[in-house]
């Protein structure tokens, strides 16, 4: 794949030591700098992060002091983590500014002219509320995880964003997904956007295993325990539907013993700061999250993937499982279903997912049956019945089916007799032998 760079994108790309660009970064990087809108759709680890990064690097002028491009992310974790891979980009053009405008900091007292803007919905009106940041001038829109932004709902504090800046901007929008009714939004708030679909497999290739395990007692805490004893692994995330099941999670693993760090939305800013340097600092963590708090974390040494129950939006599970298996590494996925579970677990069979039916048994993983398949039993016809019920006739005689009918129920009252002689005879011979043996005695 050529590389298109130019000027200062050419520096960074050499800087952060890639070797080529991904298929996504290829795809868009032309179409950027040519100021077209663009709906990017890629899969998780494609690459997106820096699809917009680079262009950015050759079409901000710093020279010119004013807020030129604006980042948008659902969450504050995902918008340090932009702000940290951004903030490479001052090693190539040390006059680059950026700020950070999230939840849990203290508000601006001075005018933000920074060139680049990254930050939550949310905080970014509070902002512009407080006249600290003006974006008039701001000529690239980049709005990330576009897909989480609209399913926790956050399209209103999206919309007050973009109403504020300027007309002649350019709009971008990059996620792993793009629902139908987020696309109908997206086409009214942007000019002439275009299509991007990278139906490429992620660059790094996810070799990944998928066991279900059934919860029969409801008690992830221990299943997860039980199976952390029988495997080897390096970081682990384990995925919960609600704050409320994370925190409740890891509180009982805690109990447990285990190290477990948290990432929901209940959390303190603190708490939170804290939980990303840890997993900055240590690959071998237990990290309990749900979806949007763990979506576009870096966290390249995810061993194993721990789903308790399935997301309401099965599209989320492709996100759990795809934390691991990065990298060319094998990856592995548990995930502990009941009874409740049988019709999304069949739907993410269909569409791809290669389940495989797993059991804890003596201290190791060992295969089980399908516990959702349906047992069949089949009684046994005796042969007499069988042959009635088979028998084929020549010349069709009136009522037939009636006769048959009556033929095969007086067949089975006399086997039911038989059975019941025959269970007598037995009781009457094991009574006599047990005389029989008293008397000898």
């Amino acid at each position: 794949m050529k590389n298109t760079l130019q000027q200062k994108a050419q520096l960074f790309f050499k800087h952060l030591n890639f070797k080529k660009l991904t298929a996504i970064q290829d795809l868009t990087y032309s179409r950027i700098m040519n100021n077209e809108d663009l709906i990017v759709q890629s899969a998780t680890g494609s690459g997106k992060t820096h699809a917009f990064l680079f262009p950015l690097m050759d079409k901000i002028e710093t020279s010119k002091k004013y807020t030129q491009a604006m980042i948008i992310a659902p969450t504050r974790e995902l918008s340090m983590q932009l702000y940290n891979f951004a903030s490479e980009m001052k090693e190539i053009d040390s006059d680059l500014s950026i700020s950070l405008l999230i939840g849990g900091q203290e508000r601006a007292k001075t005018l933000i002219d920074s060139h680049i803007v990254i930050g939550t919905p949310g905080r970014l009106n509070d902002e512009f509320k407080s006249g600290m940041l003006l974006a008039q001038s701001t000529e690239t829109v980049i709005i990330d995880e576009a897909d989480m932004i609209w399913e926790y709902g956050f399209l209103d504090d999206l919309a007050e964003v973009l109403s504020r800046i300027s007309n002649k901007h350019q709009t971008l929008v990059f996620s792993a997904t793009i629902p139908e009714a987020l696309h109908a939004y997206l086409r009214k708030v942007m000019t002439q956007p275009q299509n991007i679909e990278n139906k490429e497999k992620s660059q790094f290739n996810p070799q990944i295993s998928h066991y279900l395990i059934q919860d029969i007692k409801d008690e992830p805490a221990q299943v997860i325990l039980d199976i952390m004893r029988t495997i080897q692994m390096s970081g682990a995330i384990i995925f919960a539907n609600t704050r409320e099941e994370a925190s409740t999670l890891a509180e009982e693993l805690l109990k447990y013993g285990l190290d477990v760090l948290e990432l929901h939305g209940d959390l303190t800013p603190r708490k939170r700061k804290q939980t990303l340097n840890r997993l900055i600092s240590d690959q071998h963590f237990i990290l309990v999250a749900t979806d949007i708090a763990a979506r576009g974390l870096d966290l390249p040494y995810v061993s194993h993937v721990f789903s308790v129950g399935l997301p309401s939006h099965l599209n989320f599970y492709f996100h759990r499982a795809g934390r691991t298996g990065r990298a060319g590494r094998e990856g592995t996925t548990f995930v502990l279903v009941d009874k409740t579970h049988r019709e999304p677990v069949l739907k993410l069979i269909a569409m791809g997912v290669d389940f495989k039916y797993k059991r804890i048994l003596n201290n190791s993983i060992q295969d089980a049956q399908n516990f959702y398949q349906k047992k069949v039993y089949h009684k046994k016809v005796d042969p007499q019945i069988q042959a009635v019920a088979n028998r084929k006739l020549g010349k069709v005689k009136p009522n037939y089916r009636k006769k048959r009918k009556l033929e095969i129920e007086k067949l089975q009252r006399k086997k039911h007799r038989q059975m019941i002689q025959d269970d007598i005879a037995k009781q009457k011979k094991e009574r006599a032998k047990a005389r029989s043996k008293s008397n000898h005695s």
